[in-house]
């Protein structure tokens, strides 16, 4: 029989409970753990990141990373003057986007948690900046975008029936081309002339004559040989007005033909019947050519173009309509599908479609949520968009 409650307990003094090292450890461990992720957030990728030069062959840092940026609207960035009391500005409730990347510096942080995304690429400084000096890179860039501008404009209103006129424009060097190509792309050897004259600069004189055109350089060229030399009078941002000798080349394509061995920009003015400006903001280099054209010519003919959707567009435009490649595919890629657009035409002649497992990594990066739509002239764009549901194109008369 239990005659009391007392009858039930013990008369044991309570113990206290053993310590928790294990909570302890815990906290030390995510306390080191806090402080690693800061430390990888601040410590500069160069000391993980490295990447082949593709002109030297050499294995150099690589302290940025090429990225997906922004997918942004064109239409809105089209500002007209004075309209004649013919032409008519048609609204659109749907737009042509213009897509960008960026190159920021990455610390072991990001490069940790970007080395497997397959829409970023590590770039050495050489991959981002070249071998430029900066006043040539931004007169590059400019030079590129004035030509984008000037190219959708001409393209666009010819298109829609306008009178355009082309005026010549002075000579400007885009690139030195390459003599010999290796086997992975990159130049091996570039024309003699590589090493007097850099993009950018403005050919002002040849031999003494005035250059008012490309043409004007070629009449001088005319008169000589490949091995003859040429003494040109040049304008190079950042340094001012110099002289220099150039060895002359036989052209690659016609070994009759004398050449300097560079790509001019296309300078020619564009005569409009009427004004147009687009805001190009911000955007560098030439990859939004074909969204302007295809935007302006949406703004200025009846119908959508678009159809019942925005439509992500990229690739550069020249005066012919023919539409060339561009930069960045693969994060110009990632770029529309997380801003929501499920169309995107691309120039057929990137050289990811050459590759497959560039094809592959697009198609990664796609998701099967965004179709990517080669195409090769503005034609060929245009019957893209009317396949997918956008009205055909009616030219101004």
């Amino acid at each position: 029989m239990v005659r009391s409650v007392t009858d039930t307990t013990t008369n044991s003094v309570p113990v206290a409970p053993p310590p928790r090292r294990w909570a302890v450890a815990l906290a030390v461990v995510a306390i080191t753990v806090i402080a690693a992720v800061g430390v990888a957030a601040i410590l500069p990728s160069t000391l993980v990141a490295e990447k082949e030069n593709q002109r030297t062959g050499d294995i150099e840092p690589a302290p940025y990373a090429l990225t997906p940026a922004s997918a942004e609207p064109v239409n809105s960035r089209i500002v007209f003057g004075d309209l004649p009391d013919e032409v008519e500005r048609y609204g659109t409730p749907n737009d042509f986007v213009f897509v960008t990347v960026t190159a920021p510096s990455q610390s072991v942080l990001s490069w940790l948690v970007g080395r497997e995304d397959p829409a970023i690429d590590f770039l050495t400084e050489e991959d981002k900046f070249g071998v430029r000096t900066p006043q040539q890179r931004r007169e590059f860039n400019l030079q590129l975008m004035r030509s984008a501008e000037q190219e959708a404009q001409y393209v666009a209103l010819s298109k829609l029936g306008f009178d355009v006129d082309i005026s010549p424009g002075e000579v400007i060097v885009q690139e030195v081309i390459c003599a010999e190509i290796g086997d992975d792309g990159s130049c091996e050897e570039f024309f003699p002339s590589d090493e007097q004259i850099d993009p950018a600069d403005r050919i002002l004189e040849a031999d003494g004559r005035p250059l008012g055109s490309v043409d004007d350089l070629s009449e001088v060229l005319a008169e000589k040989q490949p091995g003859d030399t040429v003494e040109l009078r040049i304008d190079r941002p950042g340094e001012g007005e110099k002289t220099v000798t150039v060895e002359l080349s036989a052209s690659p394509e016609d070994p009759e033909r004398t050449i300097v061995g560079f790509v001019p920009f296309d300078t020619r003015a564009i005569q409009l019947p009427f004004e147009v400006d687009i805001d190009t903001g911000d955007i560098g280099g030439p990859s939004a050519g074909l969204a302007f054209t295809l935007a302006l010519i949406d703004e200025l003919s009846p119908g959508e173009l678009t159809g019942d959707r925005d439509v992500a567009v990229t690739g550069t435009i020249s005066l012919d309509g023919s539409v060339g490649a561009i930069g960045g595919l693969v994060q110009k890629v990632s770029a529309v599908r997380q801003n929501g657009f499920d169309v995107f035409l691309v120039p057929a002649s990137q050289p990811e479609f050459d590759d497959p497992e560039q094809v592959q990594r697009l198609e990664e990066v796609a998701a099967g949520d965004v179709e990517i739509v080669p195409v090769a002239t503005l034609d060929e764009a245009l019957v893209a968009l009317a396949e997918r549901g956008g009205d055909p194109l009616s030219p101004v008369t």
